[in-house]
């Protein structure tokens, strides 16, 4: 059961995924979370590294869709400056949302990769839809109330994956 919940990598932020990465994997899109993943939770406007990395891979022709869990409302205002394509509702863990971009894009699962900070929410609907998963570590230390539950069981989580698999760790880039 343990093994739902595992990353195919780790890597300590979003930004450290380049395009030439991703095409040597075979991935033709990224998938990413919303909060704590590609923005801070509690403040919308990105940063300008978001932007040059977002800008990086739309020169790649790497589309970057948004699948979160939150409200149509609530993921249109925090993308608006970055006018990104998104799946709002997703019902993560659930792989219906990541599904459904996948098949917007018209890809194969082999050729998507979901990033997210969270094992019960990202990397396990990854895992259930069969695509690739990058787990990042979360922008800021602080959550939303609804996923600090999550943050609770995940502590657990951690400590029986790291027991199961103890080469894995947060990375720099994808290997």
């Amino acid at each position: 059961m343990i093994k739902q919940f595992k990353p195919t990598w780790m890597l300590d932020a979003i930004y450290n995924i380049t395009p030439a990465q991703l095409r040597a994997q075979g991935i033709k899109a990224v998938l990413t979370d919303l909060d704590n993943t590609l923005i801070a939770w509690d403040n919308p406007d990105g940063t300008p590294e978001l932007k040059q990395w977002l800008h990086a891979l739309q020169d790649a022709g790497i589309p970057v869709v948004v699948v979160s869990n939150n409200s149509q409302d609530r993921v249109a205002k925090a993308l608006q400056a970055l006018d990104l394509p998104f799946v709002s509702r997703a019902l993560k863990p659930l792989p219906f949302g990541i599904n459904k971009a996948r098949r917007q894009l018209g890809l194969r699962s082999s050729e998507v990769v979901m990033v997210g900070d969270q094992y019960i929410t990202d990397m396990w609907a990854s895992r259930l839809a069969g695509v690739a998963s990058i787990l990042v570590r979360p922008i800021v230390m602080t959550d939303a109330w609804n996923t600090r539950i999550n943050r609770f069981f995940e502590r657990f989580i951690k400590k029986s994956l790291a027991r199961r698999y103890p080469t894995m760790h947060f990375q720099k880039e994808l290997k």
